[in-house]
């Protein structure tokens, strides 16, 4: 079990697994396909199907919230639209398909140790395709300013402020065109217009002052009219133009295991599962996670037993300001969070 990432509250493991086709058990209701999986006791495993016969390359997800932390486990189905779920804990699941091409299929109950063939349902229209898009389809959407527009405040070059929009910038913190922040949450408050959101929405939260810092070098009144027009336009209907394409080859492969970790408030910005210079420290030991500056408390999570903890971290002054370490001013943050 490899500990990879830490996205928000939900920790992922990816390991490469071959899908388990070995070792054949016949399924039941598959008219058009000679397709067989082999499952054990621990795996659940099928066929996906829909309206137009087998689905490749799309995942099926089996959740539970049976263990002592929400627990979820994903793959991805091979070109006969086989899939096996390997190596589950003793749980009851709820097992669905998702895909690019598709919309949620309903969850259905499943135990492990079971054959279950699921049907996908394919999107109705293209809008309700992109909703399952990744984030960076919606995000392309942004409109740049024409290099005749630079230099532009600080920004020299387009170059220069696609950095700051970028790794340089907003996204070296957190991900942007996901359904959050390409839409306005009612959380963040009534507003006569997108523009005036946005300008709330970059005050929020304890790293309000570096994303003040990153609006600077790309010239902030530009920047925020066009993160405006971006919401507007989606808002009015607009979604990705590019279709992204479904996982092939190898990437059918992977194995996802999630566990959710920390509270729905914290955020996690890093975690460590062992000594990078001697990775087999701690094998199937506890993972530790770093949540930055969002709490005070150091979530722990035991992947063997699915359990997620969390301890205070001591300081030397008691007096210490739950503030961001690096804000430059006397306020804690410049607007609260939704």
């Amino acid at each position: 079990m490899k500990m990879t990432r830490v996205l928000c509250v939900a920790a992922f493991a990816a390991g490469i697994a071959a899908l388990l086709i070995a070792s054949p058990v016949r399924l039941g209701g598959q008219q058009k396909t000679n397709a067989a999986v082999g499952i054990d006791a621990d795996d659940i495993g099928g066929v996906v199907t829909s309206a137009k016969g087998p689905e490749a390359g799309v995942w099926v997800i089996a959740e539970t919230t049976n263990l002592p932390t929400k627990f979820v486990k994903i793959v991805v189905t091979d070109d006969q639209g086989r899939y096996a779920l390997p190596d589950l804990p003793k749980a009851t699941y709820d097992v669905w398909v998702r895909g690019y091409g598709l919309v949620d299929s309903p969850k259905v109950k499943a135990a492990p140790g079971k054959v279950l063939n699921l049907k996908a349902v394919v999107a109705p229209n293209e809008a309700a395709a992109a909703e399952y898009y990744p984030a960076i389809y919606w995000y392309s959407m942004l409109k740049i300013p024409d290099k005749s527009e630079f230099p532009l405040g600080k920004a020299k070059t387009q170059d220069h402020w696609l950095a700051g929009v970028k790794t340089h910038g907003c996204i070296s913190c957190h991900q942007l065109g996901n359904k959050l922040t390409r839409s306005i949450p009612k959380e963040l408050g009534e507003f006569k217009s997108s523009l005036e959101a946005w300008q709330r929405r970059v005050l929020s939260g304890q790293a309000s002052e570096v994303m003040m810092r990153n609006l600077d070098d790309i010239e902030p009144k530009r920047a925020l009219q066009l993160f405006a027009d971006w919401t507007d336009r989606i808002a009015t209907g607009e979604f990705p133009a590019s279709k992204p394409s479904r996982p092939q080859g190898v990437e059918r492969n992977v194995v996802i295991t999630l566990w959710d970790w920390a509270t729905p408030q914290a955020y996690l910005h890093d975690e460590i599962a062992s000594d990078k210079r001697n990775p087999t420290v701690n094998a199937n030991g506890l993972i530790y996670g770093s949540p930055e500056d969002s709490t005070d408390f150091m979530p722990i999570l035991d992947p063997m037993r699915h359990k997620a903890t969390e301890i205070k971290v001591p300081v030397r002054d008691p007096n210490t300001p739950d503030t961001m370490f690096i804000a430059r001013s006397e306020s804690l943050m410049l607007a609260p969070s939704p």
